[in-house]
Parts: C-alpha cells; structure tokens; sequence
C-alpha cells in the first residue's frame, strides 16, 4: 500500500521520471493520460498532479496493492499489475519450486479494470513458467481462497479492492497453504517487484486455462456441509440480503437455496454486479447509510435477519430485527462474533465435543481442543467466552494473514471460529474471511434458538449476564495531505513513547504492545483502548471498549446502557487527544 508522496523533486525531475514510465507502459489510456499530465505540467509548472501520479510509488504489503487507479507507478494499472505478477513469480520459482508446477490460481471482482489486470497476470506468470488457471467471469473472493488449497495449488491471485471507493483497485495474494502471505514471502516479492521497476516484464496476452464448473458445485457442498446439510424446514426462514453491487449475490443466493433457505429476498437494485456503486457512496458495510436499502427491504419482507456482503463477499454485515424501534439494528462485527463462537460452542456441547459436555468422556482422546480466535483490537470478550467453554483461545495482528496461524501452528487444535472486528469471519476450518460461509452459519443459528424460543437478543443478553456487556465505540481520524504517511508514524511514535496515564478519569492499570505500532492501554476498571495506524489508509484507528458486570436485579440492557455511555466518554478523550 501506498506510504504518500514524496514532492521534494523539481519538475524537470518528475517529467523524467514521468517519461520513463510512459516508454514501458503497455496500455493506451494510461499512457495517453501521463503524456498529457506532463504536458500541463510543462505549461503550469504546477507539479501537484504529476507528483500524485510519480512522486512515489505503490508500495506492496497487506497481502498485496490496494490504491486508485490511474497512469504512473503511484496507481493501480496494467504495468503495475505485470509487475506485481513477475514478483510473484520470481518468489515462486527461487523460494517455493515445487509449488511452481502446481500454478496460480486466479480470480478477479467485478471493478473496472479487474479483468484486464487479471489477464495481464495471468500473461507475465505464464511467460514467467508459472501456470496459471483463471476462475471464469467475476468471482467473490472466498470462492478463489477456497479453491487455493482445495485444489492444492501453488498460489493465488485476487484481483479486487474489496470494500474500497469505485476508484480504487487491489491485487491480493495467497500463499500455497491457503493463507494471505506475510513475512519473509512478501518481502520476496517486493524485492523482485522492485527489480522491473523500470521494465514491462515479459508475457504476451493469451487465452487461459479455466477452472471447471466443480469448482463452484464443490465450494457450494463446502458451505452446506457447515450447517450439516440440506434441510427443507429451513425454508420456512425470511431473509433479506444485499451484495452492494458486488459479486456476491449469485453464489451467496445458490449456497443459501441448497442449504434449504429459499426464502431470500435481495435489494434488487443492488445484486447486480456494477463497478460504480450507484446507490451507494463507499461500498463497505460498516459505513453509515450503506445499508439503508436493504433494512427498508427487511422490514418490507418481514424478514428475520438482513444479511449485507461487501462487494468481494469476503466480509459480512448482519442486522437484526429491533423490536423496540420496529426497525432493524445493524450488529457490531464484534456482536456477530459474539453470536457465532456462543451458537457454535454450544453445538459443539450438544455433540460432546467440549470439556464438561455431556458425552465428552466418550470422545475423549479422540476430539481436537476448539479452538477460537481473534485479533488484539478486537473485543476482550471472545476470551471470556472461551474461557467459559474450555476451549483454547488465540489472540493475533490484525488481519486473516495472521489470524488463520494459530490453527495452522496447531494441529491438534480445531478452529470453531477466527474473526476480527472488522466483519471478517472465517467459520470451521477455512483459513481467510468468508462473508458467504458465515451468512449460512449465522442464519442456521438464528433459526435454531427461534425454534428454541430465543431471539438474537435474547443470546446477546445471556451472553453479557454470564461475561459482562462489552460494549466498543470504534473510529478512525484521518490524517490528510502531502506526507501523511510520515506524519501518521510520527504520532504513532509520540504516543506510544508518551502514553497517557488516564482516559476519561479511569486509570491506566497496564499498558502491551503487541507490534511496534500499537498500543493497548489496559484501564483499571476492566475497559480498554487500543491505537494503530491502518495498514492501508491515512487513518488513525482507535478501539474503545466499555466493560460493565450485570447485577442479578437489574435488566441486562441497564448494563449494556452504563458500557455505552463510558465508551463514548473514552471516544471524546481520545478524540481530543489526538486531534490532528
């Protein structure tokens, strides 16, 4: 991802560069666009748009590139996208030969551009002597991840900015074992991307090998057998659901139809894939509005949850009825993690599958330890949960690069549930967040306790009498312009040299620091405060978590009350705080 611009170059310097790029640019557009910037350039002596295109260039990491697309190194295009893929390549041959014959699977979204650059990786990997197969037509992402380490190939490519604006683009990539890469692979990579910087790596345009059509039907049998089967009194279960424009629809709709869910309404102006995101400004979930259409739909169908995939469908929204507002209230990603590890555990109970269960002397020996995980910003009370049931506990970094390790380095654990705030949920063994999955688990769950006579709320509220109600308050501060890369490390830096010594009048009782650049301020009263830099934006994002024990005379949402209000005092201190 990109760290800013650097502008301390003259123009004279920047045209240079700028002219360079345009020698080795195989596309036209692109090529046509730079040409013209240097020539205003040229005329204006102005440099800030020369600067934004070739003052720096994107850099690789968070499993790959993610920026806007447009002409210059500074952008997501076609000579970028060959040279990300003869990275790749280079890492394959020299550090993974044998995965080498076992190719590169490839997938891409629906977003302008995705496909022309999936095609251009597809051309470098194979000139390279990587082969490579393509997943027809634009696919979510978990379809491609899944079929990675189904099909036991060498690597993957997703060519998809997930949740981003209309502008931008990404290139994601898996390593063999079926995880997003991380260290030393991506430095492999980065180095050998480096070393074509001033290239247009070989590889001709050409037709490429296509996955069959299993490789759908077998993901399909995949999500099904997570809720253990087809099953016709499932459709008897309202569901409404949107894919924001993305790729999710079709395959969330037949996944959700042969598990026996038929009763499934999407927002029909939003199920068709469109790389412009008409009816909504930023297609992520999380965002306000973004889901305005499908809770007016939901409560339209009557439905009994209203399911919200972003654009990839590797991450999921999920909101509930709200009886008292006679709408619907969208859940915390933390709140459906919450929901999934509590409906799992307590299956996995009914099976004899946990210390303490029913039948567990019987399986004895013979079961893998549960095992749950999440990341070090998200909510304390995945441990709580955990501890509660027995089952071994694993906190991460952010992201599914990270998340799946523990079950990796741990095979006589069974992952349950891995999740991280942010929406992304990986259920059973998959091993990188899949919004189509756990759209299956949770709607199994939620129809099983109406069977029971519990609703949503009831389990939430059961859950915060048994551990407390963990209430997060969770925001971003933008750090905007020129530099903003440096500046963001630098109050990173001077925080963590200089934590405060109270939030909001609670005390500090403990301070961690789980990588170099965050922060966990541990308050004496059991709240928590965690700071870092995003990996791929100029935000600061800040955590807060309220912790408040329910009395046995009062309601649990007295205490949830008491958690919201502290987590927004903690949110106004740090606002204040790191005003920037």
């Amino acid at each position: 991802m990109t760290d800013g611009i650097e502008i301390a170059e003259t123009l004279e310097t920047l045209i240079e560069r700028s002219e360079a790029w345009i020698a080795i640019d195989p596309q036209d557009a692109t090529r046509d666009a730079l040409r013209a910037m240097v020539l205003r350039a040229r005329s204006s002596g102005d440099t800030s748009e020369l600067a934004e295109c070739m003052g720096d260039r994107l850099r690789f990491g968070t499993a790959g590139l993610r920026g806007t697309m447009g002409p210059g190194s500074n952008r997501l295009n076609c000579l970028m996208a060959r040279q990300t893929a003869f990275g790749l390549a280079d890492a394959l041959l020299k550090h993974q030969p044998a995965a080498v014959s076992a190719g590169v699977l490839v997938g891409h979204d629906a977003r302008h551009g995705s496909e022309e650059f999936a095609q251009e990786i597809i051309s470098v990997l194979t000139q390279a002597g990587v082969p490579c197969t393509l997943v027809p037509g634009p696919q979510p992402t978990p379809l491609v991840a899944w079929g990675l380490r189904h099909r036991g190939f060498g690597a993957a490519v997703v060519v998809t900015a997930s949740h981003n604006p209309a502008k931008d683009n990404g290139i994601k990539i898996y390593w063999g074992d079926g995880a997003q890469i991380v260290p030393p692979v991506d430095g492999w990579i980065a180095e050998a991307i480096e070393s074509v910087s001033s290239i247009n790596p070989p590889g001709p345009l050409m037709v490429p090998t296509r996955a069959d059509e299993q490789l759908t039907a077998e993901y399909v049998d995949m999500v099904v057998g997570l809720v253990d089967g087809p099953d016709p009194q499932r459709s008897d279960f309202r569901i409404a659901a949107t894919a924001m424009h993305g790729v999710g629809a079709k395959l969330l709709r037949r996944c959700l139809s042969e598990a026996g869910f038929t009763l499934v309404s999407f927002v029909s102006s939003q199920e068709q894939p469109d790389p412009d995101f008409p009816t909504i400004p930023f297609p992520n979930p999380e965002e306000a509005g973004a889901t305005d259409l499908l809770v007016a739909l939901a409560i339209e169908t009557q439905a009994e949850i209203a399911l919200a995939t972003d654009p990839d469908a590797d991450r999921l929204a999920v909101a509930i009825p709200d009886p008292p507002s006679g709408g619907f209230r969208l859940l915390t990603g933390d709140e459906l993690g919450a929901l999934l590890a509590t409906g799992l555990l307590e299956r996995r109970a009914g099976e004899g599958l946990l210390e303490g269960s029913a039948a567990s002397d019987a399986t004895a020996g013979s079961a893998r330890r549960p095992l749950l995980v999440t990341t070090v910003v998200s909510s304390q009370l995945l441990q709580r949960i955990a501890d509660a049931a027995g089952t071994a506990f694993e906190e991460t970094l952010t992201g599914f690069k990270w998340l799946c390790r523990p079950g990796f380095e741990h095979p006589e654990y069974d992952q349950v549930l891995a999740y991280e705030e942010s929406i992304g949920y990986a259920v059973g063994g998959l091993c990188d967040k899949d919004g189509i999955a756990a759209a299956a688990v949770v709607c199994d769950l939620v129809r099983s306790w109406r069977a029971q006579g519990r609703s949503c709320h009831d389990v939430l509220d059961g859950i915060a009498r048994q551990h407390g109600a963990h209430v997060t308050n969770n925001f971003s501060l933008r750090v905007s312009g020129v530099g903003w890369a440096e500046r963001l490390q630098k109050l990173t830096k001077e925080l963590i040299a200089n934590p405060p010594k109270e939030i909001a009048g609670i005390a500090v009782g403990r301070i961690d620091q789980p990588a170099a650049d965050v922060i966990r301020l541990f308050l004496v009263n059991g709240d928590r405060v965690v700071i870092r830099p995003s990996g791929t934006e100029p935000k600061l994002k800040c955590y807060c978590e309220a912790v408040e024990p329910i009395a046995a005379n009062e309601s649990a949402q007295e205490g949830v009350a008491r958690a919201k209000e502290r987590a927004a005092l903690l949110r106004a201190d740090l606002t204040t705080r790191l005003a920037v």
